[in-house]
């Protein structure tokens, strides 16, 4: 059994990796300006090999509305062409022989919505990742209670630290949620 304070940081560590994942996922929803964070993770067929398109290619924004992807390899275009296509992002590439231009359209109401039911579940999908956190540490700790290696009031005192992780890590994704679709909301 690990110490109390282990268990705790072990615990944090992983409510931390699932609210920095939600950032990561909340980077690639559009909001009408140009962000590489759109495609940068999208899987390309290379070589019959899938790999991300950041470490394929260089993607950029030369104007607040315009991403450009200048691929390494210009035999690449055709399959990042056809993985944006299929990515289903809303935006269509035009591919010129060199670069692959991807014109960031402003965002239609309809589509504002539907990118807000996806941010919330999304977040929902974070929530529930660190209630399985607190809930395989809860089990640890009354494991080692059963077991002895600690008293009552440990176990108290560690489901109380636990819980108390669980409520402000579940904040941050409720903060970063409804800043995310304010940004999404606004024109």
């Amino acid at each position: 059994m690990a110490s109390i304070e282990e268990l705790t940081f072990e615990t944090e560590e992983k409510m931390m990796d699932a609210v920095t994942a939600l950032d990561r996922d909340f980077a690639g929803f559009r909001t009408g300006k140009a962000s590489p964070a759109l495609v940068e993770n999208l899987m390309v067929d290379y070589y019959g090999a899938m790999t991300r398109l950041r470490d394929m290619a260089g993607i950029s924004t030369p104007e607040p509305r315009m991403l450009v992807v200048q691929p390494w390899d210009q035999n690449a275009l055709a399959n990042i062409e056809k993985a944006i296509h299929s990515a289903a992002i809303g935006i269509t590439p035009q591919n010129d022989g060199r670069v692959i231009r991807l014109p960031v359209p402003e965002l239609s109401e309809e589509r504002r919505r539907d990118l807000i039911k996806e941010v919330k579940k999304r977040s929902e999908q974070a929530k529930v990742e660190i209630r399985n956190h607190r809930r395989d540490a809860n089990d640890e700790a009354r494991k080692a209670q059963k077991n002895s290696e600690i008293t009552e009031d440990d176990l108290a005192g560690m489901l109380d630290e636990i819980q108390n992780l669980t409520n402000q890590y579940t904040d941050q994704v409720t903060e970063k949620t409804e800043v995310k679709e304010t940004e999404l909301l606004t024109v």
